[in-house]
């Protein structure tokens, strides 16, 4: 790998050339407390920033990594009150030795009453799912425990993972059959809905009581509805629910508001919190949470007795709970013969069930895409003759993915950026045959790039415009998608909310391909729909033989088994910039986006991306996207900090990220061109929706590419460094490659030891303990 010309030579993963200094942990140009970069982490809290509201302090809100409650961190702010935690650690201690011993027979005795119900729904689940059926199996279970909680027939502790005494049954509230539990307020997903003037005013009456800033009056009143001042004002902790919010500054709101009613215990306050908990985790992409993690994060925000704050969340529909890592019915059966073996050898006991704990919007998102999964296995037809497309299939892997669709309803495909070409080959084969075949992909470019691989420009669209009608063939009379085949591509990047929708709009007898790169990072969203169905071998796989070409093709492919190659550049395909520290690399960016690369590959600054591990931190995005403008486009910034052809990125909904450039402003709002369509973001969005796009995280640039990319990597975001994120950095290059290097053996510590950060999801299992094809049939 050589350098650009007026740059320094250097090799990925080698030391600082000698004569250098060694990066700086902290940024050199700033003070000690600079910003500490904005990490990604393999969930979508860097996606978010796109969209971010004012904190109850009215400055933005970052998400840190350590928000998640992992048990790593404590909070200062409720450190006053941390005593009345204290009193009941020695209790809690006392009974966690026996609670230890009789954990497996507690659950065995708190799910036997469910057991000949769960039998029996099981029996009744014969055949496949029908397309908008009501839930069965599983879910129909979870919801009628959830029913039996609400109605008072049935208290919290029966679906509990310890014993305890019940508490006193709470008020019926019965629910219509057939209606999933009421979400809590606190949990609901983040809507934008348009509140009337007197609502708003009514908001930033309650919140300028409370001392918060009134800026938070519109973010409130999207996520809290009309209602949002009489909400907060019986239920504080209720801010806690509006993005960017803090447990401390709920708190702060609430004593100002309540005085001395308000006090760490209060059953509002841990409900909150469990759900402020479990949508951080969501940010961080996953499902649900060990119910002792949520355990220990709440006794880190001075909550006295987590158990019983989380039984009370339970019993109030805020979460609800789900026991994983064993069948019931070989507990029961393994139960049974350690009572009555008579041999005197004592039978291994079963191994701990694991508790989870999870929001209702993803547990019946999981629940609806397994059984809309089943559904499609279940259903394949057979058909039409493939065995000539095959045939004529342009590679052996893209004859065996034509093959492999042509006999069952689901398949996952696995491979590089050159394997694109290989659905695309299936979607022309399937087209060939009078199929109704189409692409998906998550952004304009793939879609772009898909529909010039298939050779029709009306064979790819993106997910979100299929699936809102503006693109695609519509809906037949069934209100199903008009397909017979649809192939999603970049797979990785489906969230499971996102996924859910999507299959269940395909008909019954639709083929669904999902195909994608399992190295890049996973969905900006909650889950991981493409990892779980390959992990759980549900459907028949494909894996890619094609290679990806070149040099960056090389270098990737090693990233991806955890080999950081020094790989052969003669056209200098891959560049290697050394620098010391966060200044030095912010203008080396800059230098090679403006100069270097136009100047060696005839590469305009438009269509060279930069790509940073974070948005905070001395060369995060925001710093470079502040240089970069200076450079590219300076302006006074007089549309609310955008000036016409600034690049930026809008983020029409969380986990979205669309390229676009700034046009002009007015009444309206800001107006946009994002891949050639106009686009205008009113004037209270802009600041939340839109953000300079010259340099990106490697979230917002998955599943796109660009003739050049720059990635920076200062010495301050080694910690963010992972496989993953190398791997999809790297790989957003067509042509050339620049490596802003300043983290030294960070980078091939990362590549070889840092793998993929676990998610917690209910996916997987629900599709292992599905029939198979030929079981069903």
């Amino acid at each position: 790998m050589t350098a650009l010309p007026g740059e320094t030579p250097g090799t990925v993963g080698t030391d600082t050339p000698q004569g250098a200094e060694p990066p700086a942990a902290t940024d050199a140009e700033g003070p000690a407390h600079a910003e500490a970069p904005d990490t990604e982490e393999s969930g979508g809290s860097e996606e978010s920033e796109g969209a971010q509201e004012p904190a109850a302090d009215g400055s933005e809100v970052d998400t840190p990594a350590d928000d998640a409650p992992t048990g790593d961190a404590t909070d200062g702010a409720e450190a006053g009150e941390a005593s009345a935690g204290d009193a009941s650690a020695g209790a809690e201690g006392d009974a966690a030795a026996t609670a230890v011993l009789s954990e497996a027979q507690a659950e065995l005795a708190a799910q036997r009453e469910l057991r000949e119900r769960i039998a029996k729904r099981k029996a009744e689940k014969g055949g496949p799912v029908a397309a908008g059926a009501k839930l069965s199996g599983t879910a129909a279970d979870l919801l009628a425990a959830v029913r039996a909680v609400e109605s008072g027939e049935k208290a919290g502790t029966e679906f509990f993972d310890s014993p305890a005494a019940a508490p006193a049954p709470r008020r019926p509230a019965p629910a219509p059959a057939g209606q999933p539990p009421r979400p809590a307020p606190a949990t609901a997903a983040p809507a934008d809905r348009a509140a009337s003037p007197e609502a708003m005013d009514a908001v930033r009456a309650v919140l300028t009581e409370g001392g918060a800033p009134e800026a938070l009056a519109h973010p409130a009143t999207g996520t809290l509805g009309e209602q949002a001042a009489e909400l907060l004002r019986a239920d504080p902790w209720q801010l806690l629910a509006v993005p960017g919010v803090r447990p401390e500054q709920a708190d702060g709101f609430a004593r100002a508001l309540l005085g001395a009613a308000c006090g760490p215990d209060d059953g509002r306050r841990t409900s909150a919190l469990i759900g402020w908990l479990l949508e951080r985790a969501a940010l961080q992409g996953h499902t649900a949470l060990d119910a002792e993690a949520v355990r220990a994060a709440l006794a880190e925000r001075a909550v006295s007795d987590p158990e019983e704050a989380v039984r009370n969340a339970v019993e109030e529909g805020v979460v609800l709970v789900f026991q994983e890592g064993a069948d019931p019915t070989e507990l029961d059966a393994s139960d049974e013969d350690q009572e009555g073996d008579d041999t005197g050898e004592t039978a291994e006991a079963p191994e701990p069930v694991q508790v989870l704990l999870g929001l209702d919007r993803y547990a019946l998102a999981e629940e609806s895409l397994a059984d809309g999964l089943a559904r499609l296995m279940n259903a394949c037809e057979k058909g039409a003759d493939w065995a000539e497309a095959a045939a004529a299939a342009p590679s052996p892997s893209a004859a065996e993915l034509i093959r492999t669709a042509a006999a069952a309803g689901l398949v996952a495909h696995s491979g590089g950026e050159a394997a694109r070409a290989e659905p695309a080959a299936l979607i022309a084969a399937a087209r060939g045959l009078g199929l109704r075949a189409l692409g998906a992909t998550h952004s304009e470019d793939g879609r772009r790039r898909l529909a010039d691989a298939a050779g029709a420009p009306d064979a790819a669209v993106t997910l979100a415009g299929l699936l809102s009608g503006t693109e695609g063939p519509g809906r037949d009379e069934d209100g199903a998608l008009a397909l017979d085949l649809l192939v999603v591509l970049d797979a990785p990047q489906l969230d499971v909310e996102g996924a859910a929708v999507l299959v269940e709009a395909l008909a019954d007898g639709a083929r669904l391909v999902l195909s994608g790169d399992p190295g890049v990072l996973g969905s900006a969203g909650a889950g991981r729909v493409f990892a779980d169905v390959l992990a759980a071998r549900a459907c028949p796989q494909v894996v890619s033989r094609t290679p990806d070409p070149g040099p960056i093709g090389e270098l990737v492919s090693g990233i991806g088994i955890g080999e950081l190659l020094q790989v052969e550049a003669p056209g200098k395909e891959v560049v290697i910039v050394p620098v010391r520290d966060a200044g030095e690399a912010v203008h080396r960016t800059v230098q090679l986006v403006a100069d270097s690369v136009p100047r060696a590959f005839s590469i305009p600054a438009t269509d060279t991306q930069v790509i940073t591990v974070g948005h905070g931190g001395a060369a995060g995005t925001r710093v470079l996207n502040e240089a970069l403008k200076q450079r590219l486009n300076p302006g006074p910034g007089r549309f609310g900090g955008f000036d016409p052809g600034d690049r930026v990125i809008h983020v029409p909904a969380p986990g979205r990220a669309v390229p676009g450039v700034v046009r002009s402003a007015d009444a309206e709002g800001l107006h946009l061109e994002c891949a050639g369509v106009p686009v205008v973001v009113p004037q209270e969005r802009v600041e939340s929706a839109v953000r300079h796009g010259w340099a990106l995280s490697a979230h917002q640039a998955a599943g796109m590419r660009w003739p050049a990319a720059v990635v920076v990597l200062p010495g301050d975001a080694a910690a963010g460094l992972s496989r993953p994120w190398v791997y999809t950095a790297f790989g957003r290059g067509e042509l050339h490659l620049s490596v802003v290097h300043g983290v030294d053996q960070a980078l091939p510590h990362a590549v070889a030891q840092v793998p993929a950060q676990e998610r917690t999801t209910r996916l997987r299992p629900l599709l292992e303990a599905l029939p198979t094809p030929d079981a069903a049939s």
